[in-house]
């Protein structure tokens, strides 16, 4: 969830898709929740397809809480990416779009 946090922030500054408000971090959480739900429900069709080569592919350990817990890490890491690189972000970007005076 950090990594995607940060791109989809990008994204939605920079093509002006959503502004600085107070519903951006949980648009940004929510496409990162989407992401991983995406890479879940693969997990649980390659699980499907596969019969016995899924229990190597998954890796579980026979947790049946591991999509919970891998989507819980996302939401953390999202989070966490908003809360300390946001400003860095925003200094970032406003650099790369400041008029340079010449």
């Amino acid at each position: 969830g950090f990594v995607p946090a940060i791109v989809t922030r990008e994204v939605f500054l920079r093509w002006h898709i959503l502004k600085r408000t107070s519903w951006q971090p949980f648009l940004v959480v929510c496409v990162c929740l989407a992401i991983s739900a995406l890479y879940e429900l693969i997990e649980w069709w390659t699980a499907l397809l596969s019969g016995d080569a899924a229990i190597s592919f998954l890796g579980t350990q026979g947790d049946p809480w591991d999509t919970q817990e891998d989507m819980f890490c996302a939401l953390l890491g999202a989070i966490a990416a908003l809360v300390l690189l946001s400003r860095v972000q925003d200094r970032a970007i406003n650099r790369l779009t400041a008029p340079t005076s010449s």
